[in-house]
């Protein structure tokens, strides 16, 4: 598919602040899967830092904003082609060994409900272990926007019994490391409408590592696998390490934040 990705984040404070420093996850991987036809990122009065590909494969790109200013928008324009390649993750040039992703954080740290779910998956071989885990997942945690917020750990959306993507994310994560397999957040986009009008486009998704298949996409929330309709940006440990916009205000002033995305397919 050839997707046409349009995304604006809003930043605005209620007293001017001194400063804004930002860290951009805002680049398409990558990988097999996608072919960045066009893309850029814009920062209004923003001054382009250094940038670098860390040991994930992603690139880190710093902007700041010099004030006072008391509101920052960071637009996304971009096209990408992709291709269904059944949720597996080839060309990504990392050097972060597959073990390194078993350590748990706060937002993935299990609790007794999330070990019986991850236990009572079954025993099959890894890949179908994978899958009977996002299953399982899905099964116990309904899709329900505005059910939970940024900060719902993997543990309290089982409790709840429903959440949104990062919710469904973060508990896979969870249960494929109890399991003692290697786990990351992914965050990218998603085309789901046609009309290519603006939507919860924004989406999460698991990665889980298959011994002799590599890195394998997982999406609880849709009930299968990244295809031709996703867009990778990044990874990290939990949402929090993968998310595309990361940042520090320099001043007192209380910040609100306004998101807009639409992901649309053009003609090839």
């Amino acid at each position: 598919m050839r997707l046409i990705v349009e995304h604006t984040t809003v930043y605005t404070y209620d007293q001017p602040v001194r400063a804004v420093v930002q860290s951009h996850r805002l680049t398409p991987s990558r990988c097999d899967s996608q072919l960045v036809e066009s893309w850029d990122v814009a920062v209004s009065n923003g001054i382009k830092g250094g940038g670098f590909r860390d040991g994930a494969g992603d690139w880190v790109q710093g902007w700041s904003v010099n004030g006072p200013v008391s509101r920052v928008e960071v637009t996304v324009t971009g096209v990408v082609v992709t291709n269904d390649t059944a949720g597996v993750l080839r060309g990504l040039r990392e050097s972060v060994p597959a073990l390194a992703w078993l350590d748990e954080t706060a937002p993935t740290r299990p609790d007794a409900a999330l070990r019986a779910l991850a236990e009572g998956a079954g025993d099959g071989e890894s890949l179908a272990l994978a899958h009977a885990l996002s299953a399982a997942v899905a099964e116990a945690i309904a899709y329900r926007p505005g059910s939970t917020h940024a900060h719902t750990t993997a543990a309290e959306a089982l409790a709840l019994g429903e959440g949104v993507c990062q919710d469904h994310a973060h508990a896979l994560i969870a249960a494929a490391r109890i399991r003692d397999l290697p786990a990351r957040y992914v965050s990218g986009y998603l085309f789901a409408d046609t009309g290519g009008k603006p939507h919860e486009a924004a989406h999460a998704w698991a990665e889980i590592w298959i011994e002799g298949l590599g890195w394998i996409g997982f999406d609880p929330a849709n009930g299968c696998c990244p295809d031709e309709r996703y867009i990778r940006l990044g990874c990290g440990m939990d949402a929090q390490g993968a998310a595309p916009i990361r940042g520090i205000a320099r001043g007192h002033g209380a910040e609100s934040m306004e998101i807009a995305v639409a992901v649309a397919a053009a003609q090839q």
